[in-house]
């Protein structure tokens, strides 16, 4: 049906490649492309199927046109780097191609993540005749698409949504990080944020936090922080009093990460050493253990979903929406942990909705905004099936 250029190989790009090769009759060609082309290579040997290959590097818009202009794709799936968003949509533009990516623009030098930046493309995009999807992953994304499923077909009005993000896996380490410890480590570590009656309220990082019973997993300790889900959908879900974003941490994570945190080792500003600039958080992401490794050794589930309360034909409800992914089956199909899974399938379903113009609009839109039906009934073919249950009340800890 059409070629798809990929960019990024990492743990969630390698996920994209495999899950966008089972599907010929959509994704006629693929091509693979990141700063190492080796890594390409490597997830290209993994597969049944031929695709191409490249080394492009993402901060370079005019490297990525000349790459685009040659391959000539129908659209270009980011899953590279948050800080290289705007690079993409701009080498997009320049070459007429549609746009999906997984999150939202962060400055590399400035540990905060907003839309501002990627909603400014709109007009551009929309004078183009060009679609971008912004944040297509799972949070965001699948919870964006459950808030807007459960306000189409379970809600007359939405009053509060919870966000419920739960990793059970253990992959044996002392310490290391399930997606880019870089991007990871900037998020767990800036304060906690909520929308709550048309005003955002800040909280110290990590010090709010309950006890949750996640189906599958069991009682983890959830922590209140700010994600960029939460912004599109304060704006777009009308009528919402609030919003939050809960994450479990296991206390030795949590242990690990304050010690980094005390000797400076999560400073995202550079430093001198041995004559040269370095970043202290750059240096740790390079000793960590790479997230893509992580596969064969972890074992458990993910629980992550959307409790969400308002009413129904005058009567209060409450309704929770959830996926479980166990680390295993994921890497017994793609050779990949439940993170990247989740992370990776979602994208390539957004791809598919907007190769077969089911999403098709000229503009910049996040995913809440578009028909979430057809994409949760592709999302569970494609390996993240989904279930919704009425509670009779929220659970007291969300209260």
């Amino acid at each position: 049906m059409g070629r798809v250029l990929i960019l990024g190989a990492g743990g969630v790009g390698g996920v994209v490649t495999h899950k966008c090769a089972q599907v010929p009759e959509v994704f006629s060609e693929i091509l693979l492309a990141s700063r190492t082309k080796s890594k390409c290579d490597k997830i290209a040997s993994e597969l049944s199927r031929p695709i191409k290959t490249a080394q492009v590097d993402a901060d370079n818009v005019g490297d990525l046109v000349r790459l685009i202009k040659d391959f000539r794709p129908e659209l270009v799936i980011n899953v590279a780097l948050p800080y290289q968003d705007l690079t993409i949509m701009d080498a997009c533009l320049e070459t007429g191609v549609h746009y999906l990516d997984t999150a939202n623009y962060e400055p590399l030098d400035t540990a905060k993540f907003e839309y501002k930046w990627q909603w400014a493309y709109q007009e551009k995009f929309a004078k183009a005749g060009l679609m971008a999807t912004l944040g297509c992953g799972f949070d965001p994304g699948v919870t964006n698409i459950f808030t807007a499923y459960l306000q189409k077909k379970h809600f007359d009005h939405i009053e509060t949504i919870d966000i419920l993000d739960a990793n059970g896996g253990d992959h044996g380490y002392p310490f290391a990080t399930n997606f880019n410890p870089e991007i990871n480590i900037r998020e767990v570590t800036a304060k906690g944020k909520y929308y709550a009656y048309g005003a955002w309220h800040e909280t110290p990082p990590l010090s709010v936090h309950h006890t949750f019973n996640f189906e599958g997993i069991g009682p983890k300790e959830i922590y209140l922080m700010y994600h960029e889900e939460l912004e599109s959908l304060a704006k777009n879900i009308k009528g919402l009093k609030r919003a939050r974003f809960w994450m479990t941490f296991s206390q030795n994570y949590l242990s690990h990460l304050k010690a980094l945190e005390n000797v400076g080792m999560t400073r995202i500003d550079p430093i001198e050493f041995n004559g040269q600039k370095i970043v202290p958080l750059q240096f740790l992401k390079a000793i960590l253990p790479d997230p893509a490794s992580l596969g064969p050794r972890t074992k458990g589930k993910t629980n992550i979903g959307v409790i969400a309360q308002g009413t129904k034909d005058g009567k209060y409800k409450v309704a929770y929406i959830k996926n479980i992914c166990d680390h295993e089956t994921c890497w017994s199909e793609v050779k990949s942990q439940a993170i990247s899974y989740t992370t990776g399938v979602p994208a390539v379903v957004g791809a598919i909705m907007m190769m077969k113009k089911i999403w098709m609009k000229p503009g910049v839109f996040n995913v809440e905004e578009l028909d979430p039906v057809p994409f949760l009934e592709v999302l569970s073919k494609m390996g993240l099936p989904w279930d919704v249950a009425e509670l009779p009340a929220m659970p007291p800890v969300l209260a």
